[in-house]
């Protein structure tokens, strides 16, 4: 479970995030909606404990960011552009991150990369793959270690019609498995279809609203 409580986040005197308090529970998907330079990918970011905030807390099952941990723990992240190595492979990619906590292995790297549509056999260098490609490995890096909670910027981005479907249809399957999941995106089918709460952030404020 994400609690937030009385968060705001204030950049250089600008009020980029006020008085935020949401409360998310695992097995539910959970759209955030909002122009470009609402506070969306800012919140993210404090829930994810990149950004800290000017006051307010957010806690991850009991435990706050910040105080009594670093960084939010058992998540699969994008937020705006995945980074990787654009001189190896996507599955070489993959490997080097899976080496960090060593929970996954080459097996598991190669079914997570076939279940987002792309082939763990080709050599091309990341540098060289597509908007599409690119999207489809930082999906795959999200979810390889079967993370518990998911928060996923914009994950639709440059995907083609096939691509959008599957991806759908994995978000579906992974809230039913028990996780939860947050959700960033301007394409309000992708809104409809996926998600059971929708928040609308405006100049920094969040309100429910309804589907």
């Amino acid at each position: 479970m994400i609690q937030i409580k009385d968060l705001n986040l204030d950049i250089k005197g600008h009020l980029i995030l006020s008085d935020v308090n949401m409360t998310m529970r695992e097995g539910k998907i959970y759209g955030l909606v909002g122009n470009n330079g609402s506070g969306k990918t800012m919140l993210m970011k404090c829930i994810c404990g990149f950004v800290r905030p000017t006051s307010g807390e957010v806690s991850v099952n009991d435990k706050v960011i910040g105080r009594d941990v670093d960084y939010i723990k058992d998540t699969g992240i994008i937020i705006e552009n995945p980074g990787f190595i654009p001189y190896y492979s996507g599955m070489k990619n993959l490997r080097m991150l899976a080496e960090i906590n060593g929970k996954v292995d080459r097996t598991q790297i190669r079914e997570t990369m076939e279940i987002c549509g792309l082939d763990p056999e080709l050599k091309l260098p990341v540098k060289k793959y597509s908007l599409g490609m690119r999207q489809r490995l930082g999906i795959a890096q999200a979810i390889m270690e079967e993370q518990s909670i998911l928060i996923l910027d914009e994950p639709m981005n440059g995907l083609d019609k096939e691509g959008v479907a599957a991806i759908r249809g994995l978000l579906l399957k992974m809230k039913e498995e028990g996780r939860l999941i947050i959700l960033a995106s301007h394409n309000r089918e992708d809104i409809d279809i996926l998600c059971d709460d929708v928040f609308e952030v405006e100049k920094g404020k969040i309100r429910k609203v309804n589907l």
